[in-house]
């Protein structure tokens, strides 16, 4: 068969998917691997842009569309299902959203791949083959011991090019935030692959910077930790010399030797969800491992930087404890504690969360005209009320924020920090690159926040704290 696997654009991420880095759907290129030989198949991805996905889907050359989404992504995935039945071409979703309403997704998709499925991707092919596609497909968390999860490293979309690979150690993580889908999709359990097939992908990269997708590349376990070590040294002795990133907890800040040897395999940022200084906002969240540390917070991000990695810091907005003041406040504690890239979301209920169920069933999420409305499931829009202040008074504070971060100076003040810190002058570089690419961003977006909010900014307290935190 010939297949195409497509990754939808969120239309109204403003900018997120257009400026910066080109970074690959690692699903789609673990299904590519997965797929078995007498198959074609092609990746389709709308980061590149819209332009020419209806056409290559109506040009008769495909026999199965398989398409992955998030949930701001389902608007255009199912608009795309629709294009596929126009032109009698079968097509399933698969994904997050999918698999969280697997339900809504059935009523536009021929069928519906719910939860991990890499072993049943071959099944879903040999029944798309004999024209028999079941209505859904249940998967189940994949045995990572048995050589799942890996991906065609070399894939590249047809329609663009990646610049930066992506890859995978481990899936799962025991955190279980509120407001996060990663628990439910990939389970509670960190499960790891074997590290000698690990270490061989790594090395048929074609790319020399690699984005380590480990939601908790560290673990919080000791026997994570331990194999995270054995995995480092791994590649110190016997990999490719490649510069990376990866996700993991706080934590991991007090643990020197693991930092040094993630430093030495070239790892240059750990992403780090704070969410939050306020163990009020902490607990609502049931962030419990940050509630224990977050008056540790700039100790441990020191710990970071001694072993000359640097910290992206994530933080969400509009939490019950929160206020309109907060978005400031965090921007300002963020940088006093030496946080080198700095990223400030609207928090989102994703449907499949606790977070979700609760503000839907008490009524609070206004943003409900669906499939419709899933566009506005951003990150940078709020789709609900808040607690303490009005859902444009939350919008209004992180236009502040942008609007700042605008400027010019503070990008390059942040990049001589980071090099003082982490006395890394490759960490620096990074963060001078994502610190650039946040500018653009809030560039970009600024015509769209001034026709939405249609007034401009004045001088007011909070908008002061964010000139100190970017001065």
């Amino acid at each position: 068969m010939r297949i195409a696997l497509v990754n939808p654009l969120a239309r109204r991420m403003q900018g997120y998917h257009t400026i910066g880095t080109d970074i690959p759907p690692l699903g789609l290129q673990v299904l590519r691997r997965l797929t078995p030989p007498g198959h074609q198949v092609d990746i389709i991805d709308e980061i590149f842009g819209v332009g020419r996905t209806e056409q290559l889907l109506g040009e008769g050359r495909y026999d199965l569309v398989g398409i992955t989404s998030y949930t701001s992504t389902a608007t255009r995935a199912y608009e795309l299902a629709g294009i596929c039945r126009r032109h009698g071409l079968p097509c399933i979703m698969g994904g997050p959203h999918a698999s969280a309403l697997p339900q809504e997704a059935m009523e536009h998709f021929d069928s519906v791949a719910v939860g991990e499925c890499d072993e049943l991707w071959a099944d879903i092919l040999s029944d798309a083959a004999a024209k028999r596609l079941a209505p859904r497909y249940d998967g189940h968390l994949s045995d990572l011991a048995k050589g799942f999860g890996g991906a065609e490293q070399s894939a590249q979309a047809i329609n663009g090019r990646y610049d930066v690979s992506c890859i995978q150690t481990s899936r799962g993580c025991p955190c279980g935030c509120d407001f996060c889908g990663v628990t439910l999709f990939n389970g509670p359990a960190i499960r790891r692959r074997p590290i000698d097939q690990v270490v061989e992908e790594w090395n048929s990269t074609p790319r020399n910077f690699l984005f380590v997708v480990d939601d908790n590349f560290f673990g919080v376990a000791p026997k994570d930790v331990e194999w995270a070590r054995q995995f480092l040294r791994e590649i110190i002795r016997r990999g490719k010399r490649r510069l990376w990133f990866s996700q993991t907890t706080i934590n991991a800040g007090s643990d020197p030797q693991s930092l040094r040897l993630a430093y030495k395999a070239g790892c240059r940022c750990m992403f780090i969800g704070f969410e939050t200084f306020n163990p009020a906002g902490l607990k609502s969240y049931h962030k419990g491992l940050n509630g224990k540390l977050v008056g540790r917070y700039g100790e441990l991000v020191a710990g970071f930087h001694q072993a000359g990695i640097s910290v992206f810091g994530s933080f969400v907005a509009g939490g019950d404890e929160d206020t309109a003041s907060t978005v400031a406040d965090t921007t300002l504690q963020a940088v006093d504690i030496g946080i080198d890239i700095i990223q400030i979301t609207n928090l989102t209920p994703l449907p499949g969360t606790r977070l979700y169920q609760d503000w839907l069933d008490k009524g609070r999420i206004f943003a409900t005209q669906y499939p419709a409305d899933w566009e506005r499931y951003t990150f940078t829009e709020t789709v609900f009320n808040p607690g303490k202040m009005t859902a444009g008074q939350l919008d209004e504070a992180m236009y502040e924020l942008r609007q700042t971060a605008a400027q010019e100076a503070w990008v390059w003040k942040r990049t001589l920090r980071s090099l003082w810190r982490t006395r890394s002058l490759s960490s620096a570089i990074f963060v001078h690159g994502m610190n650039k690419g946040w500018q653009r961003l809030a560039r970009a977006q600024a015509p769209r926040d001034a026709r939405r909010f249609g007034f401009h900014l004045g001088q007011n307290e909070r908008i002061a704290k964010l000139q100190r935190a970017f001065g």
